[in-house]
């Protein structure tokens, strides 16, 4: 029975498990923000975008080209 409770004193697999799925969680939590934020400026230029084009004018096929 003492030989078991010093293997498991100094056995360190838990705290190495742990140390992994704290950082695989912090990873997973940055990557949802970076897509969070990535999506709404997306979402804002693409609407920028459509605004700009919808107020463009095409000239007519032939007609002199003013500057």
């Amino acid at each position: 029975m003492m030989k078991f409770v010093k293997n498991f004193r100094n056995d360190e697999d838990g705290a190495v498990t742990v140390d992994w799925v704290v950082l695989t969680a912090a990873v997973v939590g940055l990557a949802i923000a970076a897509y969070g934020s990535i999506q709404s400026g997306a979402a804002d230029m693409t609407a920028n975008t459509a605004t700009f084009l919808g107020g463009q004018t095409i000239g007519e096929v032939g007609a002199p080209v003013s500057e």
